[in-house]
């Protein structure tokens, strides 16, 4: 029988640009080398955390492995259409590749395998790839079904977009009751599953959801632009006389789940555009008529074409270099110059006899696109949404100088209300602040030089904001001052007494108070402690929004008023959903999923609104973690915080339950504590999900375990940061603490709090009782604070604490808890408290460096557990006892903390 010799590994042209981006001398990626025909042609998705994490799809073809880098993964579901990014192509021995890329290398950072196995084009692929639509079959361990990439690029991309989705056949999946990246996100070369279609036959196409209506809007395929006479007449409705606009809410970040888009977020006005009988009038936030202000703009939107119509977008100026300038909207409104106003139109709410308002986001968007491109005049614009993640478009508008975007839920419906399905993310902070005085500019009185700003609280009161010196010019400066003169009123309009020692270098005198009634727009750094503006600059006046609309636009602050929405909805009795069933086959807001064989109620509810993860996310989270998280509560008493209203609404403890509220939870010997009901005990995954589902966001456990309850097998030393303490102060404070215990003896392990510190945990035998070990560590922090009291402090207490770290060993007494490995922190952003090993204590960014949206996405890429030698340590007191001059004892000690 003829052999033939391997095929020698060269360089080939394919693959010459990923040759050019490597130094094989020190990365361990395979050589730039072309492979044989194959009888089946491989597929490869790896998962890669580079500067953020991504999954790289590869097909191979003619030798080589085609590459497309899809940020947020693939999916099951045919309506999520994920942007995957044509990169250089890469060779097939790539396919096999997990490890560490060194720094400095291109694409540094980890590598697993997250998916492999065969593909196969539906026609000629090579054509297919080509003409930018391929289609094609998987045969994975995680994916299956067919599946397909287009190619969405314009000449002149820099990069070259594709979208990739799942087709409808039988193993399509809406994402609300699947999502195949959080529910197998580790590494098949790891944990191998074998192919899913042996594991998960599936013998005939699901049928296809039930549509309501609205949903028909979106196309499951690319398909035509959308027409107005295509719309299903379910969605006839007369022409509302008003409309209240959607509103943004602040946020920090775009929520993991969900599929978002993002649109520049304009400097300018909002404006509302109602269409009647083909005659425009336009009108502001607030309700009020500027049609006779905007004359030319409302001919121009009268020449689309629309008989009857709502549009919601936003009036700017642009400058020379086409960016949007607040004042130059001012100043074309001073000097009637409105012409040079353009319209970027953002949402269609109702068109031509259709209510729009229940349909998803994005159809109504495919329609208004095609209206404008069609037939909009010069002034009036789409304003486009960007194919990329909203990291990535905030860092571009930050370059270009924008103040921000706004990113929206692309299912969502129209709400004339404040929505966590729009989030506005700032480049910088800015918001409205009313003018409630001024002081003259130093050496003239036709001129302030400084405005008093304020904002309205709950009640109404006028609350002092700081104040603001800078940003106009002396004309400016003396239209304020004219524009000002007749509210003059002798009385202070803000509710709190203010020093007026220090107002700005150019402003002198006395406080002129005025009648609140003029809105500034004002951009600053960041907020003082006692809620003043800090480095504030004057951007102009606004005439589109009411004073008494003004309030601190804090995040926090203003979507708790969402979740307390969410929490009565739970509160009342069920109805059927409002807004029509998502494209996706989503069901109504009170539906319900399964997470194992827990049924999770208002999975959607919002329980932290920093990152948008909603109660199916954190009970999925937990799920997951399942594995690493048990053997830190089994056995071991736990307290549950619970937070029925989220991060943002009330928390309480339980350490016990009264009823049979907590199915699959363990009631411990009532002799365990006597005087009280039975402790409670997390057995399994079951009992762990089961409590997420009743909202349960901590858990935090004892120091001893059932068995042995007067015995702690484990002391806490929590290192708590005071106020102005910097990051690389907790670090140090962390190995000095790890120092001191080896001097005593004792091998400690690390862990983050989820919050803003450390744990440091030393596993001891369980010999001595609560009082010896709690007296054990108070003396060693003690000793810690005398030694370095610049650094340390073993005071409770925010005063003490100030410029230090407080290291809490309270937590080692009799029924004291901590937070339990891998638990989540009721708190903004949902930090994870996680184990690390010491080497990644300098490398790691804060307390909360993981959260419930990246922890087990974090957990999938470790090889080893920083942990191993945890459970196997067998260590006592005795050294540590003797060297801070104690006396151990076994006295037994029952009375729990209050």
């Amino acid at each position: 029988m003829a052999t033939h010799a391997p095929r020698r590994a060269r360089p080939e042209k394919s693959l010459a640009r990923y040759a050019a981006k490597r130094d094989f001398e020190r990365t361990p990626e395979p050589q730039a080398a072309q492979a044989a025909p194959a009888p089946a042609l491989s597929f490869v998705i790896q998962k890669h955390w580079a500067t953020r994490l991504h999954y790289d799809f590869r097909l191979e073809l003619n030798g080589v492995l085609l590459s497309w880098a899809v940020p947020k993964g693939p999916c099951f579901d045919p309506q999520e259409k994920r942007v995957a990014i044509h990169v250089e192509d890469h060779p097939v021995a790539y396919g096999g590749f997990e490890g560490m890329i060194p720094p400095k290398q291109y694409g540094a950072g980890t590598v697993i395998v997250w998916d492999r196995g065969t593909w196969e084009p539906v026609g000629d692929g090579k054509a297919g790839l080509a003409q930018g639509k391929l289609v094609f079959k998987l045969h994975g361990e995680k994916l299956a079904g067919l599946w397909e990439l287009v190619k969405i690029a314009k000449p002149g991309d820099k990069q070259e977009p594709w979208i990739l989705f799942k087709k409808r056949d039988a193993w399509a999946r809406p994402l609300a009751e699947y999502d195949v990246i959080r529910a197998l996100p580790d590494s098949v070369i790891a944990k191998p599953l074998g192919r899913i279609e042996d594991r998960e036959p599936r013998e005939a196409p699901s049928p296809a959801p039930h549509a309501a209506p609205g949903a028909a809007l979106l196309p499951n395929e690319p398909a035509p632009a959308l027409r107005a006479a295509d719309l299903p007449r379910a969605l006839a409705a007369e022409l509302p006389a008003s409309l209240a606009p959607q509103l943004a809410i602040a946020a920090t970040s775009v929520p993991a789940s969900g599929t978002w888009s993002c649109e520049v977020k304009f400097d300018g006005y909002r404006l509302l555009a109602r269409l009647e009988n083909g005659r425009a009038h336009l009108f502001t936030r607030a309700g009020n008529d500027w049609t006779d202000k905007l004359r030319s703009l409302a001919r121009a939107l009268e020449s689309i074409g629309l008989k009857s119509a709502w549009l919601d977008g936003e009036i700017v100026v642009l400058n020379a270099k086409g960016m949007p300038d607040f004042n130059a909207l001012q100043n074309a409104f001073d000097s009637a110059g409105t012409a040079a106003i353009s319209y970027f139109v953002f949402d269609l709410p109702f068109a031509d006899g259709f209510d729009l308002r229940n349909a998803p986001l994005q159809s109504r968007r495919a329609l208004l696109r095609q209206l404008i491109d069609e037939n909009a005049p010069e002034s009036v614009h789409f304003s486009a949404d960007f194919a990329a993640d909203p990291a990535s478009v905030l860092e571009s508008a930050r370059a270009l100088g924008l103040e921000g975007i706004v990113a929206k839920r692309a299912d969502a419906p129209y709400a004339s209300q404040r929505t966590s399905t729009w989030l506005k993310l700032k480049c910088h902070s800015r918001q409205e602040f009313v003018i409630g005085g001024f002081i003259e500019r130093d050496g003239t009185s036709s001129e302030v030089g400084s405005l008093m700003l304020g904002v309205f609280d709950a009640s109404g009161a006028l609350r002092y904001a700081g104040n603001v010196g800078t940003g106009w010019s002396a004309h400016a400066a003396s239209s304020l001052r004219a524009r000002l003169a007749p509210l003059e009123t002798s009385a202070s309009p803000f509710a709190q007494a203010i020093a007026t020692s220090r107002w700005s270098r150019r402003a002198v005198g006395t406080p002129h108070w005025v009648t609140p009634e003029v809105v500034a727009e004002v951009r600053f750094r960041d907020w003082t402690a006692d809620g003043h503006v800090r480095h504030a600059s004057f951007q102009g006046l606004r005439a589109d929004k009411p004073a008494r609309d003004v309030v601190r636009d804090v995040v926090r602050d203003v979507v708790r008023e969402v979740v307390r929405e969410v929490v009565r909805e739970e509160a009342s009795p069920p109805s059927l959903p409002t807004q029509p069933a998502s494209p996706a086959g989503q069901r109504g807001a009170s539906a319900a999923h399964r997470v194992g064989s827990v049924k999770v109620s208002h999975p959607e509810r919002v329980i932290d609104a920093e990152s948008g993860l909603t109660k199916l996310d954190l009970v999925r989270y937990y799920e997951s973690v399942a594995p690493w998280m048990l053997p830190h509560l089994k056995g071991r008493p736990v307290t549950l915080v619970r937070g029925p209203s989220g991060v943002g609404g009330e928390l309480f403890f339980q350490k016990y339950a009264e009823t049979s509220a907590f199915p699959g939870l363990r009631e411990l010997d009532p002799k365990l504590w006597p005087g009280h009901p039975p402790l409670l005990e997390v057995p399994d995954a079951a009992a762990l999900i089961s409590a997420a589902q009743l909202n349960v966001i901590e858990f935090h456990t004892w120091n001893s375990l059932a068995k042995n309850i007067d015995k702690p097998d484990r002391i806490v030393f929590d290192l708590d940061p005071g106020e102005g303490i910097a990051w690389s102060r907790v670090q140090e404070a962390a190995t000095l603490t790890r120092a001191l215990l080896a001097e005593l003896g004792l091998q400690s392990w690390l862990k983050t709090s989820g919050g803003k510190g450390l744990h440091v945990v030393v596993p001891i035998t369980p010999r001595l009782g609560y009082d010896a070990v709690k007296a054990f560590s108070q003396a060693a922090v003690q000793h810690l604070a005398s030694a370095i009291p610049s650094r340390f402090v073993a005071k409770s207490g925010a005063a003490n604490r100030v410029g230090r770290v407080y290291v809490d060993y309270l937590r080692n007494g009799h029924g004291a808890t901590t937070a339990a490995a891998f638990s989540v922190r009721a708190r903004p952003g949902l930090g994870v408290s996680m184990p690390i090993a010491w080497e990644q204590l300098g490398a790691l960014k804060n307390g909360a460096q993981w959260t419930a949206a990246t922890a087990r996405e974090y957990l999938s890429f470790q090889k080893e557990d920083p942990w191993a030698g945890y459970g196997a340590a067998r260590q006592t007191l005795t050294v540590g006892l003797k060297r801070l001059g104690l006396k151990a004892t076994n006295s037994p000690t029952r009375a729990p903390r209050a």
